[in-house]
């Protein structure tokens, strides 16, 4: 299947009006999208910008690779979420109204754990939730239902909650061979021609594939 001709479409499959590619919807200068990524839901994914990047109220960013797959219900739960713990209470008296201006430094300088970076080629199953400040490596899978509260290596598949690392996809001496081939810098047109090998190939078979490889 042909990647689209325009990657700032924001509905490569118009038959599919819940499928959207993120790059061309969000307008947050906080939020980064490479090519292609989309988020797949029934009931809105044009909202995706305030349905499922919760809490975002700055200044960490969201950054997310090209060629990801986010099924519906993946939220990103940003640092804007965090309470203080260390008194007896952890509700925000400040940000409900009356004197904020006397209690305000109450809610600042809460500690956070920075941009949550997601990498190339990442799946996220259906109701997926990630935490502040993961980062998840390239060509990962986040099982359906996962609370990510740590980093993902490449390649790895996680599950559950809190998730765990159940296995890696592929063993070090690949993965290492994988980030070097880093398909998804290819061309678009090489991809394009090359989607047998990306997506059935042996890692021998997308490293003979790679452009400065070929004739």
């Amino acid at each position: 299947m042909p990647l689209p001709a325009d990657p700032t479409v924001l509905h490569p499959m118009p038959e599919q009006p819940r499928v959207v590619l993120l790059k061309p919807l969000v307008k947050s200068p906080l939020i980064e999208v490479g090519a292609y990524s989309y988020y797949d839901d029934p009931d809105d994914a044009t909202a995706f910008e305030t349905r499922n990047v919760l809490y975002h109220y700055g200044p960490e960013k969201l950054v997310i690779g090209s060629f990801c797959a986010l099924g519906t219900g993946t939220r990103f739960i940003m640092n804007g979420a965090n309470h203080r713990m260390d008194g007896p209470s952890t509700f925000p008296f400040p940000t409900m109204g009356g004197p904020r201006s006397d209690h305000f430094d109450l809610i600042t300088g809460l500690p956070g754990r920075g941009d949550t970076v997601v990498g190339n080629d990442v799946w996220f199953g259906h109701g997926s939730t990630i935490m502040p400040g993961v980062r998840i490596g390239h060509g990962a899978i986040i099982g359906a239902g996962s609370v990510v509260t740590a980093d993902v290596p490449d390649y790895g598949i996680v599950g559950g909650n809190p998730a765990r690392l159940i296995r890696t996809r592929y063993n070090d001496e690949e993965i290492a061979r994988l980030l070097a081939v880093a398909w998804w810098d290819w061309p678009a047109e090489h991809i394009t021609a090359q989607v047998r090998t990306i997506m059935s190939g042996t890692v021998a078979d997308l490293e003979a594939a790679a452009p400065d490889r070929t004739p």
